[in-house]
């Protein structure tokens, strides 16, 4: 499949220089290049095979890809570009072909790609994004560590001169304040005071109490819209108590979503049989039963898995020394859904005898946790998209060091995912989608239990907002007032 583009003539750096298409080239290499925190991007391009640019035209280029799916045409363009004469001024990558590049499995094997590698680390652009320049209508102004980043508008961005211009290429505010209130009800009461303007991702009874106050009602509006964030329960199938898929199924059946729905959602959310939104009626398999609380199918299960009860819990053969079946359960411990869920669970394992211990875990922390493997279930959500459906960095063994944090992953089911990626025709990827669900409710590398509706709660005089089922759920750069408001814009 060949994906031709052009990139717009009045598309440029800031520095006033163009955009071209050695400046795509250079940036699908740095995300094929090894030894760059490029994991997550890296594996949802995979299926780039290469990039032809036109020799007539600076600003013109076709992707090659492996395969053919519509999905590609969306995905294909979602990725950041970067400025090549910054980050290799020599041009030295030119020399190298994308598939050479691809095919590397370690930088220091090539001086040129061992060169950018660390001259992209030194420049830290994490901590100084100032060292690279931008194309967009924002710059970086203010950062606070764990408060908050602030961006102000540029005098002058080439998008402006764009007659209409495209919703993705507005940015109407003159700053952006984001700032980080993890406590919901300090976040609420920022929203109460006018200290911030729009409070996304609001808790279900924050919502609630909200919407019931006769003040919030008269200053402000409130959107709910349904998302593709689903919350998960996932095993560690490297451990060898949980590496057999009977063991994860009873495990699965000690969680109980129907309660958790209303618990912690107010009933608001969809309970799913797997990662494809029941929404999404071309590809949701809706024959399949929903996850359900069963602790005696729970304790069948484990019979059958070799488990035999004992006083002093669960233990089974396993060569000079039996397994014990005991649990760490992670989760992010700022996040009140989680620990309901957590608790949930413990409190069912324990009606049959099995100790989980709890580990609440600090967001950077807890994903070092889930790469090192350190831990035998976690609780967390995973976000999708209507518009494509390659789980490869959630559940292909490729990607068991970079976001398959269940280390699930077999030829039958790498081939499965491979497919459903690929798939040409929408009938063909509803047979192989429905094979997929089935496959995932079998083998049970992670127990999906509902989607997460966004919920959105804002200034009243906020206008073009668009909400969306996408994060964050809204669109911050289309922003406006109404007449006689003021244009600054304070968020969270």
């Amino acid at each position: 499949m060949h994906l031709g583009y052009q990139l717009r003539r009045a598309a440029a750096w800031d520095s006033g220089q163009p955009i071209l298409a050695t400046d795509v080239a250079f940036t699908l290499k740095l995300i094929f290049c090894p030894g760059l925190p490029n994991e997550k991007v890296r594996t949802s391009l995979q299926f780039i095979r290469d990039i032809k640019l036109d020799s007539a035209n600076p600003r013109r280029f076709t992707f090659v890809c492996r395969g053919q799916a519509p999905e590609f045409s969306y995905e294909s363009g979602d990725f950041p570009i970067l400025s090549e004469d910054a980050l290799d001024p020599t041009h030295s990558l030119r020399q190298l072909s994308l598939v050479s590049i691809a095919n590397a499995t370690d930088a220091t094997s090539t001086p040129a790609l061992a060169a950018l590698a660390k001259r992209y680390q030194e420049a830290d652009l994490g901590q100084h994004p100032e060292r690279l320049p931008g194309c967009g209508p924002y710059q970086l102004e203010e950062w606070k560590t764990k408060q908050s980043l602030t961006f102000k508008r540029k005098a002058h961005w080439w998008a402006d001169s764009l007659r209409p211009a495209p919703l993705v290429l507005q940015a109407k505010p003159l700053k952006l304040r984001f700032s980080i209130i993890p406590d919901d009800a300090a976040a609420a009461m920022a929203l109460r005071r006018h200290e911030i303007d729009v409070l996304p991702q609001v808790s279900a009874r924050t919502f609630k109490r909200l919407q019931e106050s006769a003040d919030a009602q008269k200053n402000f509006a409130f959107y709910s819209t349904l998302s593709y964030e689903v919350v998960t329960a996932g095993f560690n199938t490297r451990r060898p108590m949980l590496h057999d898929s009977l063991t994860r199924q009873a495990l699965s059946k000690l969680f109980d979503p129907v309660r958790l729905l209303q618990a912690t959602q107010l009933g608001q959310g969809e309970r799913t049989v797997g990662l494809v939104h029941p929404h999404d009626r071309r590809y949701y398999d809706s024959s399949l039963p929903l996850p359900a609380y069963d602790l005696p199918r729970a304790q069948a299960l484990l019979q059958r898995a070799g488990w035999r009860r004992q006083a002093t819990g669960w233990a089974r053969p396993a060569g000079s020394q039996p397994q014990r079946l005991a649990l760490l359960l992670r989760y992010r411990s700022e996040d009140p859904t989680f620990k309901l869920i957590a608790l949930q669970f413990k409190a069912a394992a324990a009606l049959l005898n099995i100790p989980v211990v709890l580990r609440p875990t600090e967001g950077s922390t807890m994903t070092t946790a889930l790469h090192e493997g350190d831990f035998d279930m976690y609780i967390r959500t995973q976000k999708g998209n209507p518009f494509a459906f390659d789980y490869t960095s959630m559940l292909h063994s490729r990607t068991v060091n970079e976001g398959n944090f269940t280390k699930f992953g077999t030829p039958a089911s790498d081939r499965l995912i491979e497919a459903v990626a690929t798939a040409k025709t929408p009938e063909q990827k509803r047979q192989l989608l429905h094979r997929f669900q089935v496959m995932l409710q079998n083998q049970a590398p992670m127990v999906p239990l509902f989607f997460l509706s966004y919920r959105l709660a804002t200034d009243r005089r906020i206008q073009n907002l668009y909400p969306s089922a996408i994060k964050p759920g809204y669109s911050a750069p289309t922003i406006t007032w109404a007449s006689n408001a003021l244009l600054g814009l304070a968020q969270q």
